[in-house]
């Protein structure tokens, strides 16, 4: 369904945006996202719509709060803010449109299903690209999942959904609130002994193993013996037929430790990802 309105988006740099509704692309549990056409310059872009009626107002702050945070991300391997606009009904966020969607459809049984290791070095070098990024910003994104990885036709991938994103400050150290999706979450932010920069790279070991099999570690369980599985063993269960390289990269990124775990740069140099790179 086309919606015949078009809306005045606020843009980042003031200039205001003439955005039309098109089809729906998603939803989500604040609301729905839509295909929308750049009435100024042509672009497709994606618009976030979120209702207003009955939401919490910490809810509201929070997506608030991620809106000043995308404002100030610019990465090519992050999925861009452009705008935003809010009505007496819903907020609209406006954001680059990525059009061939996420890394857990494309890996779906009946689209492509699992990839080749080398393959997933290329779509994993990009993600820890955009978490350098993110990390040296001071930002942790918190639910790192192929669900959360949009790519392009040029083969591109960008990282999404900020919404449970935080800011690294001083204030936000110690925190201990259990974020995220479970079959991706790291021990430390499991048993609420504080998230870091480093429970992105559990996660990142997390959406190996999805991109290889075309599932998480513990998909097999339902969610909570999955979170207890996951705090109670050395590290996840890592398939037998990987090549040495790749699985020492996993035994990296599953570090039961947080302080142990390399950080997104120095995974960059891992032999896995730089024979990759080189074979290109």
């Amino acid at each position: 369904m086309v919606f015949a309105s078009a809306l005045a988006m606020s843009a980042v740099n003031n200039y205001v945006r003439i955005v039309m509704l098109g089809d729906e692309i998603g939803n989500g549990p604040y609301g729905r996202v839509y295909k929308g056409l750049d009435l100024e310059n042509g672009d497709f872009v994606a618009i976030k719509q979120v209702s207003l009626e009955n939401i919490a107002q910490e809810d509201l702050d929070a997506i608030m709060q991620t809106i000043d945070l995308l404002k100030n991300l610019n990465h090519k391997n992050l999925v861009k803010y452009l705008g935003s606009l809010k009505t007496e009904t819903h907020l609209y966020i406006i954001l680059e449109y990525v059009e061939n969607g996420s890394l857990a459809n494309i890996v779906k049984p009946e689209n492509f299903g699992p990839f080749p290791e080398s393959l997933v070095a290329v779509y994993i070098a990009q993600v820890l690209e955009g978490l350098v990024y993110l990390h040296e910003q001071g930002v942790i994104h918190r639910d790192i999942k192929c669900a959360n990885i949009l790519t392009t036709k040029e083969g591109l991938v960008k990282l999404t959904d900020f919404g449970v994103a935080m800011k690294l400050t001083e204030a936000d150290v110690n925190t201990h609130s259990v974020v995220g999706t479970p079959y991706w979450m790291a021990p430390e932010v499991i048993e609420m002994s504080g998230v870091c920069t480093a429970s992105d790279i559990w996660s990142v070991g997390c959406i190996v193993i999805e991109l290889l099999t075309g599932a998480p570690p513990c998909y097999d369980l339902q969610p909570m013996p999955a979170l207890f599985r996951i705090v109670q063993n050395e590290n996840p269960t890592i398939p037998d037929c990987l090549s040495p390289d790749i699985t020492d990269f996993l035994l990296q990124c599953f570090k039961k430790d947080a302080k142990l775990r390399p950080d997104a740069k120095t995974l960059l140099s891992h032999p896995w990802i730089q024979n990759s790179r080189r074979a290109v």
